[in-house]
């Protein structure tokens, strides 16, 4: 009779369980960080420049807002309050980390807090809810697993794409890495009635306010989309209380 006890998992099993499963994305990170360094070579940022966007901001979607905003001649405002919008969703990702790393010590927080990004994430919360009896150590070693091949080659292909710049041509079509990334990521998490409301109204809203000037578009279809989830998760808690 085969055992259904979980397999004990250490603090080195965690991380490189951590590691296989943030390889996979750089499927989707290396295309998506040069098309960032190619983008930023034609918005007039040079080599250092691209590389200290990349490693000051290192937030995918939110380097992208921002440089095409710049590109429009978008106030400084609009550029860093909708890059800000943008990365809101990782405010939501931190507190929903945090009662499984919380405890850990500050300066492990601190880091975390920093390399909090999509994948992170969507690893992370993953693996804790499918083995809640990892400890705190062992989290954040899977955490920082999950990152191990994705940094390195984030910075290394924004330098990459910076260096060659132009010459990149558009047959390679690189800008197929953000939709793809997001959809990867997205797509397992949709999990509740509430998760495929808060998608299809923020989808909804975005396509019909695409013409908003400065992609301020996006922030009313966040914003939309938040609050809608939000209403459908306490009208079906308010539901199955009833039915209980």
């Amino acid at each position: 009779m085969p055992s259904t006890t979980p397999k004990k998992r250490t603090r080195a099993s965690a991380y490189w369980k951590g590691f296989a499963d943030g390889a996979p994305f750089l499927l989707v990170v290396i295309p998506f960080a040069m098309l960032f360094g190619v983008l930023a070579t034609e918005a007039g940022l040079n080599v250092l420049e691209t590389l200290s966007f990349s490693a000051v901001v290192f937030a995918g979607a939110a380097q992208f807002t921002a440089l095409q905003l710049m590109q429009e001649n978008a106030p400084t405002v609009i550029v860093l309050a909708s890059a800000l919008a943008v990365n809101l969703r990782v405010a939501m990702y931190s507190a929903s980390l945090t009662p499984w790393i919380g405890a850990a010590p500050l300066w492990q927080r601190a880091i975390a807090a920093y390399f909090t990004v999509d994948q992170s994430y969507a690893c992370s919360v993953v693996q804790f809810e499918n083995e809640p009896q990892m400890t705190v150590p062992q989290r954040m070693a899977y955490f920082t697993g999950v990152l191990s091949p994705i940094v390195p080659f984030w910075y290394a292909s924004s330098i990459l794409g910076a260096l060659v710049g132009t010459q990149v041509p558009d047959s390679w079509a690189l800008d197929f890495a953000l939709p793809i990334t997001f959809l990867a990521l997205v797509a397992p998490m949709l999990r509740t009635a509430a998760h495929v409301i808060a998608a299809l109204v923020a989808i909804i809203t975005s396509l019909l306010t695409a013409a908003v000037p400065y992609s301020l578009g996006l922030m009313i279809a966040g914003t939309l989309g938040m609050m809608a989830g939000a209403q459908a998760e306490v009208l079906l808690e308010r539901r199955k209380l009833r039915h209980d």
